[in-house]
């Protein structure tokens, strides 16, 4: 569905926005690909490592997602467009809240309009599990970030704009993430991993599957659903045993803004959540004039059914962790990181899981 498509990528020179224009390119033959950010020196930098001769089409196109003039100037004859622009480091935005809100939720206002007046085909925008049950400033502007975008849909008219939001949780050794600050500690022959709860516990999908899922949501949306993924869990003291198994571990208390567990579906939102074979469907808890609101058959006719009252999808409560061996098998795909133990060694990451005594294969 991206062959011969116009696309755009906001944010697009993080970490998401690059693994996103190798796998489109492998994968897909778009009209172009526009990438779209403030910072020039990492623009500079993308464009050495994405050659026009081998990326026909990719453009750079300097700008920021607070400014609705300029993102109208991107928007001509857009096909897609993945909002990834966020501010997003969780303490950072617990200072400095009102620049927070003016990219997060301002920024999300203005891809809404933008989108609209250029009668963008269809819009993803790149939710956080911060967004359920916010307990800081990042999550909260995400979560109204998500409102607007659902309710984008009951603002287009006859046009033929959809909007929809792909949320997962943290990115395994995405930057930002704990994994490339225990890689630099190990590096840096640290005689300890801090860990700032010893019963913490997070949700873990690799790039390659976050890139996938947000594929998979283009082809299945209507508009005004919240796709979640299912994924394993695992605690970050096994995480910091993977990778470190010889140092010792330091118990440091939780940072300003962070939660113990994540949550991706809230029990609150379990009245209009479907159960579908490989995610969740969030569906929208107002009605749109102009669409049919059934949200239990996607537009790929897989069908869903309802989750139970009291369902709520947590990383602390899922039925699927990953052990330590399991966890350097990710590592290991991430990183190409030498292990211990060879037989790890693998070409293509698949996982075997128990659950309810059987084993099911993560992929």
């Amino acid at each position: 569905m991206f062959n011969n498509k116009k696309i755009l990528i906001t944010g697009g020179t993080g970490y998401f926005g690059k693994e996103f224009t190798k796998y489109i390119y492998s994968m897909y033959r778009p009209k172009s690909l526009i990438i779209f950010s403030r910072d020039e020196a990492k623009q500079y930098e993308m464009q050495q490592d994405f050659p026009k001769k081998k990326y026909k089409g990719l453009k750079f196109f300097i700008g920021d997602v607070r400014d609705v003039s300029r993102l109208h100037m991107a928007f001509k004859e857009v096909d897609y467009v993945i909002h990834a622009a966020a501010l997003k480091h969780v303490p950072s935005a617990e200072y400095n809240p009102i620049e927070c809100i003016r990219t997060n939720i301002n920024g999300a206002e203005n891809i809404i309009k933008a989108s609209i007046e250029n009668n963008v085909e269809k819009v993803i925008a790149l939710s956080t599990d911060k967004a359920a049950n916010p307990i800081n400033i990042y999550g909260a502007t995400k979560l109204a970030s998500d409102k607007l975008f659902i309710a984008g849909n009951n603002l287009v008219g006859k046009n033929k704009t959809r909007f929809s939001i792909v949320r997962y949780g943290n990115v395994f050794a995405s930057r930002g993430s704990v994994v490339p600050y225990f890689k630099k500690l190990i590096s840096q022959k640290s005689k300890f991993i801090p860990i700032t709860d010893k019963a913490m516990t997070r949700f873990v999908i690799s790039i390659e599957q976050a890139i996938n899922f947000v594929f998979k949501s283009f082809a299945r949306m209507s508009g005004g659903e919240i796709f979640v993924p299912k994924a394993p869990s695992i605690k970050i003291v096994d995480l910091a045993k993977a990778m470190a198994p010889k140092l010792k571990l330091k118990f440091v208390g939780i940072r300003p803004g962070e939660k113990l567990h994540e949550i991706l579906c809230p029990k609150d939102d379990a009245r209009n959540i479907y159960d579908f074979k490989d995610h969740y469907v969030i569906t929208p808890s107002i009605k749109f004039f102009n669409k049919n609101n059934n949200y239990s058959k996607n537009k790929l006719k897989q069908k869903g059914k309802k989750v139970p009252i009291d369902f709520e999808y947590n990383s602390e409560k899922n039925k699927i962790y990953l052990n330590i061996r399991q966890i350097k098998k990710l590592l290991e795909k991430s990183y190409r990181w030498l292990l211990e133990e060879p037989e790890l060694q693998i070409q293509n990451f698949c996982i075997i899981v128990e659950m309810h005594h059987q084993q099911e294969k993560w992929c």
